[in-house]
């Protein structure tokens, strides 16, 4: 199981200061950070370690079994935030 950031984020960096695997993107200094809509957790690197959970202030990050029905999307909104990434991140390394 992994943890899934859904609707009400609000993208005040709680969570991404205090996760200890660094799998909640995107920062500041990322080049797609003006165009998320949200903050996102990756499936692959989140430890289910729960810690996201209590830092975040509007209550809008949930283990993906329990995300409410409305949310439920957020699980594929948050793992092919990250698809997309890779995607991308593979593309440029192709090109060097």
């Amino acid at each position: 199981m992994a943890y899934v950031i859904a609707a009400p984020c609000i993208g005040d960096y709680s969570c991404v200061e205090i996760c200890p695997v660094d799998c909640i993107s995107p920062e500041p200094r990322d080049a797609d950070f003006r165009t998320a809509e949200q903050l996102y957790i990756d499936p692959k690197r989140c430890i289910d370690c729960g810690v996201c959970v209590e830092a975040c202030p509007v209550l809008a990050i949930y283990e993906d079994r329990n995300l409410p029905e409305k949310w439920r999307h957020y699980a594929d909104v948050n793992r092919e935030f990250f698809e997309h990434r890779r995607s991308a991140s593979g593309d440029m390394q192709s090109r060097a």
